[in-house]
């Protein structure tokens, strides 16, 4: 597969990413032993680049990394988590418990990472969310001092500000800004990106395909576990489904000029966007992933990009994204 360098750091990865979060996470977790072969399987079709993090789980989906890669040569993946969520003493981190990017809670979440994911190393560190009791300055000093003393590679962070890319940015070099972007979601290109542009960070987007809505198999009469996360997204009732087919029919129009699914030519649209911009899809099955990966190789015109985003610049998406 095509590899790109995250903006300025070096840091090289394959076009596509894999998100591994809901392999162990966030709705009905997948068999192990299915997720280790995919995960092998990922490797064999030229992925290198996999996102987790320790709220995963918690803990499982690092530790299913772990395993997964521990016959795998660490020098050829570039395996990325996160820290930032204040842990309960019993049931560990979670978005429930709130934010903690204290200094001695990072050095504890990256010493305890390094164990689950089995490396000497974290290639890609992100704070998960940005945390208001923190100063930035201060987290961007807590990773600095963990890459002197090599026990992570790159600094990223997750949903933040122009302000607090810059001001992080300032202390220690931001390799990599993790967002939610795709075509139903473009917000951050008024400050985000051009900041992302001009600071030589490279962006890697979050539900490229719209927590699966993007691939135009959800309909209405779809339905949900009430542990899978959609049954309570805003952008997923039926109503919104029904509003937003709109951007689902654009893809579908457009995939018959290349034989291509919605799913691959919403990817190759984020693809054709920078050069710098490398999606994390997540997939739990093989077809899934072969589907998701062949966009690395669909290159959409500049006419049909036109056309896309003059359309795009009409519809107005129904729904909060949370």
């Amino acid at each position: 597969m095509e590899k790109r360098i995250l903006g300025n750091s070096g840091l090289e990865v394959s076009a596509l990413g894999l998100g591994c979060m809901r392999m162990s996470f966030a709705d009905k977790p997948a068999n192990k032993q299915e997720m280790v072969t995919l995960l092998h399987q990922a490797v064999s079709l030229g992925v290198t680049f996999f996102d987790t993090a320790e709220v995963y789980g918690p803990f499982t989906n690092e530790t299913l990394l772990g395993e997964a890669f521990a016959s795998v040569d660490k020098n050829k993946l570039v395996l990325a988590t996160k820290f930032g969520f204040k842990h309960n003493p019993e049931t560990g981190p979670s978005p429930a418990e709130g934010f903690d990017s204290r200094p001695e809670q990072i050095r504890r979440v990256a010493e305890a990472s390094l164990k689950r994911l089995n490396v000497d190393c974290i290639d890609l560190f992100y704070q998960h969310r940005v945390d208001p009791n923190v100063p930035i300055e201060d987290v961007a000093g807590a990773v600095k001092d963990l890459i002197q003393e090599g026990k992570v590679k790159y600094f990223g962070l997750s949903e933040a500000s122009a302000d607090i890319i810059r001001r992080a940015h300032s202390v220690q070099p931001v390799a990599a800004l993790q967002s939610e972007y795709s075509v139903w979601w473009r917000n951050i290109e008024q400050e985000i990106l051009p900041t992302c542009e001009e600071l030589g960070i490279g962006l890697v987007p979050y539900s490229p395909l719209g927590r699966g809505y993007l691939t135009g198999t959800i309909t209405t009469a779809t339905t949900y576990d009430k542990s899978d996360l959609r049954s309570h997204n805003p952008r997923f009732t039926k109503e919104a489904i029904d509003a937003n087919q709109v951007v689902v029919d654009l893809l579908v129009q457009m995939g018959k000029h290349y034989q291509a699914t919605p799913a691959q030519v919403a990817l190759a649209w984020l693809l054709a966007q920078k050069p710098w911009i490398v999606p994390i899809p997540g997939s739990r099955s093989l077809p899934r992933l072969q589907e998701n990966l062949a966009a690395a190789n669909l290159s959409l015109s500049e006419q049909h990009l036109k056309e896309i985003n003059q359309a795009l610049s009409a519809i107005k998406v129904v729904g909060d994204r949370y």
